[in-house]
């Protein structure tokens, strides 16, 4: 039940309009980088835990197109917000890491 409500919250949460170059004391550069990593982590482990019997390269796939889609889309809507192709590695990165946790806990709950 998790997952769709996190689909759209993070839909919505890509795709609002963004500004470019503000800081906060808790920034650092990379930021970003690392809020795609821990968001993908959490869609990817998500998406696996709601559909645990799918083939690997069909989820790969699935996440492959929504992260390239909601990058192109961020670039295309023009709302402050831009198309980077390391945001898309830190995203598969971040699926990655999601799947892999969600196996080791499998095994060791299993």
């Amino acid at each position: 039940m998790i997952l769709p409500i996190y689909w759209a919250f993070l839909t919505f949460m890509l795709l609002k309009p963004g500004i470019e170059n503000v800081e906060y004391a808790f920034m650092f550069e990379g930021i970003d980088k690392v809020l795609h990593l821990s968001i993908f982590t959490f869609l990817g482990f998500s998406f696996f835990a709601s559909f645990p019997k799918i083939k690997f390269a069909y989820f790969i796939q699935i996440m492959m197109i929504y992260a390239l889609l909601t990058e192109i889309l961020q670039d295309e809507m023009h709302w402050g917000r831009s198309l980077e192709f390391l945001d898309l590695v830190a995203d598969m990165i971040g699926v990655l890491v999601g799947y892999f946790i969600f196996k080791k806990l499998q095994r060791t709950i299993i």
